[in-house]
């Protein structure tokens, strides 16, 4: 007899069910909040890319450090939202760096730096920072090849609209300001709601 719990692990790993946070963010050793279903990745970009692309998703790059409130904020408001973190997680996978970390990162490009150093590169002066990479990994750095950034926090629908906007590839039709006026008001009622949106 199969059990409440493999039934559901079933339901889940068939994309039948969209888990919402498994629980709160927690802070890790570097004193980063950290989502339970963010990709562990050995940061070679173009692999994470192609493997992402064999799910039907896209990759987030988010930059963060410690003490950073919009960092805290974005993981205990935004991303405990089930409408939010549910649409992530069906579209993207999520990578976290840290600005002043000293992981390994192999770029687009096939350079390699640490994390510190491939934020200078890339241009990164504010946390968090998202690079939504394209679906198809090139040559190019990620700070060209990337197909939107967000720099900040965004308001909740806002941000959501950013995440949509990029699963939808409508930079390829549009600015995200336009995109983002557009959808704003139904997104922050979906939230309100507790309305999955597709």
């Amino acid at each position: 007899m199969l059990s409440r719990r493999t039934l559901l692990r079933s339901a889940l790993a068939a994309g039948l069910l969209l888990p919402g946070p498994a629980r709160a963010a927690r802070l890790n050793d570097d004193g980063l909040h950290v989502q339970d279903w963010w990709l562990e990745s050995f940061l070679d970009l173009k692999q994470d890319i192609e493997d992402a692309a064999a799910k039907g998703k896209r990759v987030v790059l988010s930059f963060e450090q410690r003490g950073c409130i919009y960092c805290a904020e974005m993981h205990e408001k935004h991303l405990a939202s089930p409408v939010i973190s549910g649409y992530i997680r069906k579209h993207f996978e999520v990578i976290q760096l840290n600005l002043f970390g000293a992981r390994e990162v192999t770029d687009l490009d096939g350079k390699t730096l640490p994390e510190k150093d491939m934020a200078r590169k890339w241009g990164v002066t504010t946390t968090p920072t998202l690079f939504f990479l394209p679906p198809v990994a090139g040559n190019a750095s990620v700070r060209d090849a990337a197909s939107a950034r967000m720099r900040g926090l965004l308001p909740p629908p806002t941000f959501l609209a950013m995440f949509r906007y990029v699963a939808e590839k409508a930079y390829e039709r549009g600015e995200f300001p336009a995109y983002a006026r557009q959808h704003e008001a139904d997104l922050a009622k979906a939230i309100a709601a507790g309305m999955p949106i597709n």
